[in-house]
């Protein structure tokens, strides 16, 4: 049966024309003649893995666009399966996905590949023949990867529309007739009545022919490509026979881009994006130059010397916000989704520094991680472990804390401190660094590559230097959001606050032991640094808005978690801004969740490397300070400026429904911006009726900012639509500190958080000290 579902046998003609389509795509990728490629070209067959019982046999091969994968399927309805490289988040050598682990045996390790994608799709499960054809298809799919996301976004786009115009060359003869540019046109966004499409036709048909070949679709490309907009900023400073000079465009780069830079840098922007040998030759800039450089890192909004980490990292740990997780094992709500190891694995590639580990008695003795009290699934204490020490610094060396909430009595206890020590090792920290009893935090710096555990104690932490560290075990009340589960209705047994604690897991308890708060002042004067608290997100925006100065140097010495509402059964999440804006460190959010407040946290450790540790503003570290963010008096913290924002363009905004072959986007902008409570604001352009290929508004908005430092900037294009709410197209969201001025592209995410390969939007900034 199997062979119904391969791909029909095509003519040698028609092979030809393949081989030739995937050599002209290897070459744009800079993959020519690699044994990889042509190895995933060719395919090959591979066992598909769901169960112990399921494994089965499939063909898979890579198409002649180099994105796309195809793979025969036994579904009826679904015979011509395919999957594109766009979509796959990363590929893992090995049994490292949770399926491959539980389902094939150790023996098999050097033969077995997970393919992992983005969003909420399956992983996909597969073992080769051999090790060594494991290995061919992991190597060529990363590089196919690799070289993808490092194509320039000029390059991206050009890849984009020749597969475009490809896909819509309906009979294969490399000419594209009046009806298939149509089709055309429709693939890529934009909508164009019948004259207008004629006569875009008529201009290119030089021929008269009837279709455009060669050179005519060339010409027609480069009036798709044209971008009105920037030949008017370029016409402005190319000065010199129609060009930029060096000088030409150091007067762009100092007038409009607001950039400290000299001739030198100049002449390197040049040697690095000028496409046209001669003008390079000349130390000019082509128009073709000059869009390659604002595609760039250099011509993008987020200011390049952000991208890596640049902030001071020798401050104590809670100088620092840190990019954390609530309830990390869930992959969906909070009632009856499913557990997984593969959600820490997520959340700690996203480089978040803090996740959840809600653990609880288990079957053969094993403690187990769910959310107590619900459906939600059960994973085995030792595999998360062994997630986390797997994937915890592949994308930031910086600490990572794992918030135990422990549930287990003394016998699981003792197991899960054994796990904790043995799988973790030299990286757990199990002792206060240095040989006296410390006052203060060490800094991300000092704790790189180390694991903190939060947790209870059940002594002082200056025991470990006295011999007053003898106790075996004793009991400790609940943690906090163990009893606040409890009070939301989702426990039906009577109410229990204490615990026995183990002697072995309370010893590795040591920077961040849970304390119940009582208040500012009593944690002042019985706290130590090192012990912390949690409050739900009712109680710290209450504490935010009631005694918001008193919260922010509560957390100059101590830590705190904020956590959602157990009444967000939904996993939805609450707004983080105001919780950093006192100073909170912990802010826990559902990463599993893509939400606006998502985006938002994305954006806020989308600086500094994306180390998952932001520095926090001076004014919420200095002990003198007496910042209140809703009452705001004069002080470092007020800083007025005045941003401006001009939208100018959109490029290649996706379609949003592509089932409906006639749908075209209708998008508008909004420009959201999110700090203390005098800076909220957003404001919105008019939407342009079916045009997502290329739309242009050309409106200007005007922000007055009080408190720069804690400024959000979130960019958001929706699709407008008059019946129902506004879809989603993309977003992009970082702090106002990270933004540079002058004309900028801004890459879009999707609601996932995500890149949009080709789309962007081209907008003008201005941030300037308020008159």
């Amino acid at each position: 049966m199997s062979c119904l579902h391969k791909r029909p046998k095509r003519t040698k003609a028609q092979e030809e024309q393949v081989r030739k389509v995937a050599q002209e795509n290897g070459k744009r990728l800079g993959l020519e003649g690699d044994a990889d490629l042509q190895f995933l070209l060719i395919g090959g067959e591979l066992i598909k893995i769901r169960s112990s019982s399921w494994k089965k046999s499939r063909f898979f091969k890579l198409q002649e666009d180099c994105k796309t994968f195809w793979h025969e399927s036994h579904k009826a309805f679904k015979r011509n399966q395919t999957f594109s490289i766009d979509d796959i988040d990363s590929v893992r050598k090995g049994r490292q996905s949770e399926g491959l682990n539980k389902h094939t045996e150790p023996s098999v390790e050097e033969r077995c590949f997970s393919i992992i994608f983005k969003g909420r799709k399956k992983n996909l499960d597969l073992m080769a023949a051999s090790a060594v054809e494991a290995k061919q298809w992991v190597s060529g799919m990363e590089k196919i990867i690799s070289n993808l996301r490092n194509l320039s976004r000029q390059q991206k786009s050009e890849h984009w529309i020749i597969n475009c115009m490809r896909k819509a060359d309906k009979n294969e003869d490399n000419k594209m007739t009046l009806k298939e540019l149509k089709h055309f046109l429709r693939q890529i966004n934009v909508e164009v009545d019948d004259t207008y499409a004629e006569e875009i036709f008529k201009k290119c048909d030089k021929s008269n022919s009837g279709s455009l070949e060669g050179s005519e679709i060339k010409h027609f490309y480069d009036l798709l490509t044209l971008r009105e907009e920037i030949d008017v900023i370029y016409g402005k400073y190319a000065e010199t026979e129609g060009q930029m000079s060096a000088r030409d465009l150091l007067n762009f780069l100092l007038n409009e881009q607001r950039e400290q830079v000299t001739m030198e840098d100049t002449l390197k922007l040049i040697e690095k994006y000028e496409v046209d040998g001669t003008a390079k030759q000349k130390k000019r800039m082509t128009k073709d130059g000059f869009l390659m450089y604002l595609h760039q890192e250099e011509g993008s909004i987020l200011n390049p010397a952000h991208k890596h980490v640049y902030q001071d990292m020798h401050h104590p740990l809670n100088h620092y916000y840190i990019s954390s997780s609530h309830n990390t094992y869930l992959m969906e709500d909070q009632l009856k989704g499913p557990s997984s190891t593969e959600a820490y694995i997520k959340a700690l590639m996203k480089s978040c520094r803090c996740v959840e580990l809600d653990c609880w008695d288990g079957a053969n003795g094993e403690p187990v991680i769910y959310h107590g009290y619900t459906l939600t699934s059960q994973i085995l204490f030792r595999d998360v472990i062994k997630a986390i020490k797997d994937y915890a610094f592949k994308t930031s060396e910086y600490p990572v804390i794992l918030s135990l909430e422990n549930h287990c009595s003394v016998d699981q206890q003792k197991l899960m401190a054994h796990y904790l020590i043995s799988s973790l090792g030299d990286a757990l920290v199990t002792k206060p660094l240095g040989d006296t009893m410390p006052t203060s935090f060490p800094s991300p710096e000092e704790l790189k590559g180390k694991f903190l555990i939060k947790g209870k104690r059940l002594n002082k932490l200056d025991a470990v230097f006295s011999n007053n560290n003898t106790i075996e075990e004793d009991t400790v009340s609940e943690e906090d959001e163990a009893a606040d589960c409890k009070e939301n209705g989702q426990k039906a047994k009577s109410k229990k606050s204490k615990i026995k604690l183990a002697k072995q897991l309370s010893d590795i308890v040591i920077y961040c032991k849970s304390v119940h708060f009582s208040g500012f002042e009593h944690a002042k004067d019985s706290h130590a640094f090192y012990e912390m608290s949690s409050f739900k997100e009712s109680k710290a925006f209450n504490l935010a808005e009631n005694s918001a100065t008193a919260y922010i140097h509560h957390n100059m010495d101590k830590l705190s978690r904020i956590y959602p509402a157990g009444s967000r059964t939904n996993s939805s999440n609450y707004n983080p801004v105001p919780m950093w804006n006192v100073g909170c460190q912990i802010v826990a959010l559902n990463f599993q969740t893509p939400s606006k407040e998502m985006h938002i946290n994305q954006g806020r450790f989308l600086p500094n490397g994306v180390c998952g540790y932001i520095l926090k503003p001076e004014f919420q570290r200095n002990l003198s300070s007496q910042f209140d963010p809703n009452t705001l008096t004069k002080g470092p913290w007020l800083k007025r400026k005045t941003f401006h924002v001009m939208v100018i363009s959109a490029q290649q905004l996706p379609k949003i429904n592509k089932d409906k072959h006639k749908s075209i986007v209708d998008p508008l902008v909004r420009v959201e911006i999110y700090g203390v409570p005098a800076d909220n604001t957003s404001k919105e352009t008019h939407y342009i009726d079916n045009n997502g290929f290329n739309p242009m508004w050309n409106e200007r908005f005007q922000f007055d900012i009080h408190v720069p430092e804690l400024v959000m900037v979130r960019f958001v294009v929706e699709d407008y639509d008059t019946t129902s709410q506004n879809d989603l197209i993309g977003q992009y969201c970082l702090p106002l500190t990270s933004v540079q001025n002058g004309y900028r592209h801004v890459p879009l995410l999707t609601k996932r958080g995500d890149v949009i390969c080709s789309a962007g939007l081209f907008v003008h900034l201005m941030l300037i000290d308020a008159q």
